[in-house]
């Protein structure tokens, strides 16, 4: 590899031709790319994908002005988002440059610069961009993980995630239960997933999605002409699930003829279809989901007891997010990175009376309304901070019940930690800044509650 191609790039925007080549001598460490206009530095980033761009806001045909250079600056980041861009602006600028910055620029720096001091500043911007490449690098390593859908630092939920994996390589009946929007299903998949089973199919079935007239079809199949319109044999998804997975979602829902035909399936683990009369065995792991209280339903005569008992070899619960310390922030924070890349606006922020709202807000639709109140925010929101308004979320405070009193230090302790964490996002000097603590105390603090 030649020396060249070893060198990072850097595209130069300036439609002076003169400063052009004092830039392109100045910075020659680096695979300097040069543009002079909006439409030659789009062909550059499409081409080169430099990590790192510097431009003038002046540029032709509104020399004077600056909307060619900030509509450019609003292409580079829909083409590519984690570019760090330096504006370059004039002494009267100021304006446009704050602009700038609003809309995701890494840093401006004044004509006429020291070349010393713009060193620094486009080699500070490379430092970061590599850090945001490997951070993204190890979030994609983490991605692969069967888990990687549950993101928490709440410990009831992180004991529910070593639950699922102590209990995946086994062949035992599951019960996930939990309010709904908690997770059931992607906890479903990553149970299928990390057992011996992930090679075969995973089957889902929503009891409360299937009229009841249909279900017993969907679950067991039928042979042709059982009814009418029954024009071929059709297997059923337990049956379609051999080998796999079978999940059934909303088993509470589940009607009572059809608790006895699942309940002999449970035992005897064959399944029978409609109109036939032929045994046929199934060897498929089960994992059932529901949002009722099905101890209640028993004692209602409304769930078969001995159903309620074959499904409940292994009972998991998963909290309700009100229930999860910090997590409502923390998710918060993930789905505006995620839907402000998909939406264009990757460098949108929280005010602080956003945040308030999310942290003592009761989420009755978990994490599901987490993700669609956050998706309907990142649109809605006009200036470059998502606010209470804009969430559409009530601004409360919550009371705390009083304990005994070491109970009480500690667990406060551990609760600010966490949402102290959650809140900037997981940045540790900031968190450190809002507890009014050192680093090395909140580090002792991290690892004393096992927080990483």
């Amino acid at each position: 590899m030649s020396v060249s191609q070893e060198k990072r790039k850097l595209l130069i925007v300036e439609d002076d031709l003169g400063l052009q080549k004092q830039l392109r001598w100045g910075f020659d460490a680096y695979d300097v790319l040069l543009a002079g206009d909006r439409e030659s530095a789009l062909a550059q980033i499409r081409r080169h994908e430099p990590a790192v761009v510097t431009m003038d806001l002046g540029l032709p045909p509104d020399a004077d002005g600056a909307t060619e250079g900030l509509a450019l600056l609003q292409q580079i980041f829909a083409l590519a988002p984690n570019t760090k861009v330096i504006v370059l602006t004039g002494n009267q600028d100021r304006t446009n440059a704050v602009k700038a910055i609003g809309m995701g620029a890494y840093d401006f720096h004044q004509k006429p610069f020291d070349f010393d001091v713009m060193g620094l500043i486009i080699e500070r911007a490379f430092y970061l961009h590599s850090l945001q490449q490997e951070n993204h690098r190890l979030q994609q390593n983490l991605a692969d993980s069967p888990l990687s859908g549950i993101i928490t630092r709440d410990p009831g939920m992180l004991k529910v995630c070593r639950s699922i994996e102590k209990v995946a390589p086994s062949s035992a009946t599951v019960m996930l239960l939990g309010d709904s929007g908690t997770g059931k299903e992607i906890l479903a998949r990553a149970l299928h997933q990390i057992s011996a089973r992930n090679d075969k199919r995973f089957m889902a079935i929503n009891c409360a999605a299937i009229p009841e007239n249909l279900l017993e079809s969907e679950l067991f199949g039928y042979e042709k002409g059982a009814f009418t319109g029954a024009v071929k044999q059709t297997l059923g998804k337990i049956e379609l699930a051999s080998g796999g997975t079978f999940f059934l979602d909303e088993v509470g829902d589940l009607p009572m003829p059809l608790q006895a035909k699942l309940l002999r399936f449970l035992q005897e683990r064959v399944v029978e279809r409609i109109g036939g009369r032929t045994e046929i065995p199934v060897d498929v792991r089960v994992i059932c989901a529901t949002h009722r209280n099905l101890k209640q339903m028993v004692d209602a005569g409304q769930f078969r007891e001995d159903l309620y008992y074959r499904l409940s070899e292994i009972v998991i619960t998963i909290p309700a997010l009100r229930e999860r310390m910090g997590d409502a922030t923390l998710l918060a924070h993930h789905f505006r990175r995620k839907f402000g890349s998909q939406e264009g606006r990757p460098v949108l922020g929280f005010s602080d009376d956003a945040l308030n709202a999310i942290a003592n807000h009761p989420w009755p639709g978990n994490v599901r309304e987490m993700e669609n109140c956050m998706k309907r925010a990142i649109i809605m929101a006009d200036g470059p901070q998502i606010t209470a308004e804009d969430l559409g979320l009530p601004n409360t405070s919550e009371d705390e019940e009083p304990l005994n009193l070491r109970q009480v230090r500690d667990d406060a302790c551990h609760k600010a930690l966490v949402r102290a964490l959650a809140k900037v996002d997981g940045n540790i000097v900031k968190a450190a800044e809002l507890l009014g603590i050192s680093r090395p105390t909140i580090y002792d603090l991290m690892n004393r509650y096992g927080i990483k």
